[in-house]
């Protein structure tokens, strides 16, 4: 018998939408842009969004696409799929799920024990449909301890250095920095803003130098203007002298002394 070496293929969707409705849609983007603004300037942080994770090799139908997630020690770049024996065995470390209205708790139970026994060190499932509420797990031993529910209200995620705040039903994300997470909309405004900001201060510093040109312009008129008086008084000066010079010769040469004129 002739051995099969059909090539195992691993799905990149599953033909379900990335969200239900603009809320859920609208924290994915904030997560998964926000974090991946974050780690920029990191080579070997790379962040997704709806993209299947396949953590067994040769087994397609062991699977999960988490809202976001993020793996550390792993170069960016475009992936079909986040294959686990082919990025160092690295199970991604820290996962956001934000729950849809379809989401039943059995089916958030599977996603939490996939997660744990693959190996993610921070998960963390977000409520944004009315009272917003933010639960969070992290690794201790081969289990994720859940963290409870008062710490929860103000954390700062140990791998990520995010700091979560939940006050009066609504949670706000802050980077390292201090600065309250936007939407990608609300970032590319921003940025806008800020270009226009650095465009108006140079055009008024470019005016600034203009009016500097202008007044040195006219100082330096002015010298040069107060110099040529100084200059037609010197030659008036050598004028004049020159003149009684002339004068004194003649005078001399009627035998009259200047000096007795005086």
């Amino acid at each position: 018998m002739i051995a099969s070496h059909r090539k195992i293929f691993y799905p990149s969707s599953d033909g379900e939408p990335i969200a239900e409705n603009t809320v859920q849609f609208d924290w994915i983007a904030l997560l998964k842009w926000n974090i991946e603004v974050m780690f920029g300037d990191r080579a070997d942080v790379f962040v997704a969004a709806d993209n299947f994770i396949y953590p067994v090799e040769g087994d397609p139908k062991t699977r999960l696409a988490p809202d976001v997630y993020i793996a550390f020690g792993r170069p960016k770049g475009d992936r079909p799929s986040y294959r686990v024996w082919e990025e160092g065995r690295i199970f991604p470390q820290v996962i956001f799920e934000v729950l849809s209205p379809s989401n039943r708790l059995a089916e958030m139970q599977k996603k939490q024990e996939f997660y744990e026994r693959h190996g993610v060190e921070e998960y963390y499932v977000l409520q944004p449909d009315g009272e917003m509420a933010l639960e969070g797990w992290r690794r201790s031993g081969a289990e994720l301890q859940p963290i409870p529910t008062d710490d929860m209200l103000d954390f700062v995620s140990p791998r990520l250095g995010v700091h979560f705040l939940t006050r009066d039903g609504v949670v706000e994300v802050y980077g390292p920095d201090g600065k309250l997470w936007d939407t990608p909309l609300g970032m590319i405004v921003e940025a806008h803003n800020l270009i226009d900001q650095a465009e108006t201060r140079a055009e008024e510093a470019e005016e600034k130098a203009d009016r500097f040109e202008t007044q040195r312009d006219r100082i330096q008129a002015e010298r040069d203007q107060i110099q040529a008086e100084r200059d037609q008084i010197q030659a008036d000066r050598d004028r004049v002298q020159a003149e009684r010079d002339v004068l004194a010769k003649k005078l001399l040469e009627f035998g009259i002394d200047p000096a007795t004129l005086n």
